[in-house]
């Protein structure tokens, strides 16, 4: 019996003992803050809600396991906070916390290091600690680090990132040090995304370092996406400019009067076709889009399959025109000849009923309505167009 009981509390305490988590203080935010400056050391904050399946997640999964509780017991203050309740109603307002789980990192002055934000494994929220586990940032404020001149090029990323919709001039400038300071080293995927997000005209500072590194950016994008990117570049304010903001309208004559000396009238034109496919759709005018996206997908075996079949998703919604509907049909064949799925058979459907070819647009339908079955989507869409075509 003495055996028995003995192997049962040792059960119990194995399975306590895996289960054990990151140690969270249990205690109020300003105390976490205290003792984050007292040891001088960051605090790892989990902001979740009690309804979060992720949040609930993270906690079962990922606190639990032996390597993420070793890291961040050793290098964090540790804090839970329920976004809803209590303080943490505070916190939220505060932080602008609006997704959960929200992983904030900051130092003993509550100033944010780093955030991040839902589900992750093992593997990537070890690597975000990491990151954010800067000793520069421990006892300073990162926007005075900046201001003294802290060129860390991990500090300056880190920033970069975490200002760039909040505080996008000051990111910006963080970006210039930043590609300074990369100027012997080779650019990742992931800093030609940010030095692209950061170039607006041909004056910033970041335009000269998108010249310099052509070489090295054209290695991770195409030689004409690269160009593309140049001539937007160079006439972005040109075609902010020629929007007329009471009408909505974009003003063809002064767009080209100023943008072809730059750029030529071929570039000029592509570019301005662009500008509308982009903009008409989302201001909800579709006799500009159609016209549009006519001339600027003539030549349809330049465009991605995909990239068509959503021009040929909005024909299909808001165009009428049969000779324009023709166009969309090509459009949409060409997708479903690549590979029929339950979105692009139901498109083509949609235009051979808008065009009267009834039979063409039930074989696709019937087509759409079956994809849509077999892989658990929804179908209705599919069963209603076919109930219009009896």
């Amino acid at each position: 019996m003495k055996k028995t009981l003995t192997f049962f509390f040792l059960l119990i305490f194995l399975i306590s003992f895996s289960q054990e988590s990151i140690n969270f203080e249990n205690t109020s935010f300003k105390e976490v803050l205290a003792k984050a400056k007292r040891e001088k050391k960051l605090v790892f904050m989990d902001a979740y809600a009690s309804w979060c399946g992720p949040c609930k997640l993270m906690e079962k999964n990922i606190f639990t396991l032996p390597a993420v509780k070793a890291y961040y017991n050793a290098n964090f203050i540790n804090a839970r906070f329920d976004m809803e309740v209590g303080e943490g109603r505070d916190i939220a307002l505060k932080y602008q916390i609006r997704s959960y789980p929200s992983f904030l990192f900051l130092n003993g002055d509550g100033d944010v290091v780093m955030k991040n934000y839902g589900y992750m494994g093992e593997e990537d929220f070890i690597a975000i600690a990491k990151e954010a586990n800067n000793p520069l940032l421990v006892n300073s404020n990162p926007k005075e680090l900046f201001e003294k001149g802290e060129s860390d090029p991990a500090f300056l990323l880190n920033m970069m990132r975490q200002n760039a919709q909040t505080d996008y001039e000051l990111a910006k400038k963080v970006s210039e040090r930043y590609f300074k300071v990369k100027k012997d080293q080779e650019l990742t995927r992931d800093d030609i995304g940010l030095l692209l997000y950061f170039v607006k005209t041909p004056g910033d500072p970041n335009y000269q370092v998108f010249k310099d590194r052509k070489p090295n950016i054209v290695k991770e994008m195409s030689e004409d996406i690269y160009n593309q990117f140049d001539v937007n570049i160079k006439i972005s304010k040109i075609m902010e400019n020629s929007l007329d903001q009471n009408s909505g309208i974009i003003n063809d004559d002064y767009f080209y009067q100023n943008a072809i000396p730059l750029v030529g009238k071929a570039e000029a034109e592509t570019a301005l076709n662009r500008m509308k496919i982009i903009y008409y759709p989302n201001v909800g005018n579709f006799k500009e889009y159609e016209k549009a996206a006519l001339l600027y997908y003539k030549n349809a075996e330049d465009f991605a399959p995909e990239e068509l079949l959503k021009a040929a998703w909005i024909f299909s919604e808001h165009v009428d025109n049969k000779t324009s509907l023709k166009k969309a049909e090509e459009w949409a064949e060409k997708s479903v000849m690549k590979s029929e799925n339950a979105e692009n058979t139901y498109i083509l459907a949609k235009i051979y009923q808008k065009t009267g070819k009834n039979e063409n647009a039930k074989i696709y339908a019937e087509i759409s309505k079956n994809l849509a079955q077999q892989q658990g989507k929804d179908s209705s869409a599919a069963i209603q167009l076919l109930e219009n075509l009896k």
